[in-house]
């Protein structure tokens, strides 16, 4: 995807750089970043689209139904997230399953890696929003979303929630971000949680553009 623009198969000189880094087990969360992605290129900007990989092994991966087959379809899909790629990002977007109330493991341990760019100051002034997906109404996708908050803050990126904003947040999402219950039969995203997500990432694109146009992204100075 990274590349594309709605202005053609060449990306604009200074096309808003948008990182979607997202974990996803069953598949529903990939679906959230894949439409939010969509949306962003739509709106000109350059994406790049990764999944954080796994820290079991493929043996405990497989007696859970599923996860390895899932794990290793999508890594055959999406590059593996890097420091780099947060780096090279004007903007990030945060994805995740709940567990437990909690982010993703895999995410988590993203995050982790982050150390030195907080150290640097290399995120600060970077645009940063998140969503979730959880199996159940109170599985946890607001607490987690405003979970996410506390690492952008700490590396001082700019958050931009999604606030209502836009009238698919009256039908889908929260205030936070957007996010979808999805059942314990993992079922895909509803069409109100995929606008929720379009809305998202055009918000984040909007914003994070605004600023490189004012020539306030840090990471784009000489």
């Amino acid at each position: 995807m990274e590349g594309q623009s709605s202005h053609g198969s060449q990306p604009l000189p200074d096309a808003t750089r948008l990182l979607i880094v997202f974990y996803s087990r069953s598949g529903s969360t990939e679906t959230l970043a894949n439409v939010a992605a969509q949306a962003a290129g739509a709106e000109g900007a350059t994406v790049r689209l990764r999944r954080v990989r796994e820290v079991v092994d493929e043996e405990t991966m497989a007696k859970s139904d599923g996860w390895l087959e899932n794990a290793q379809r999508q890594n055959a899909l999406y590059e593996a997230a890097t420091v780099e790629d947060a780096e090279w990002a004007d903007a990030i977007l945060f994805g995740t399953p709940c567990y437990f109330g909690v982010m993703a493991t895999e995410l988590k341990a993203y995050l982790d890696r982050l150390g030195p760019q907080w150290k640097h100051g290399a995120l600060a002034g970077k645009v940063g929003g998140a969503f979730a997906t959880a199996s159940w109404p109170h599985g946890g996708t607001e607490i987690v979303t405003l979970s996410l908050y506390v690492p952008m803050a700490h590396l001082g990126m700019v958050i931009v929630p999604t606030g209502y904003t836009d009238e698919a947040m009256l039908e889908a999402g929260s205030p936070y971000g957007a996010s979808a219950i999805v059942g314990s039969e993992n079922r895909h995203p509803r069409p109100e949680d995929m606008d929720a997500a379009r809305h998202q990432a055009r918000r984040t694109v909007s914003i994070a553009g605004a600023l490189v146009a004012a020539g306030e992204m840090p990471g784009r100075r000489n």
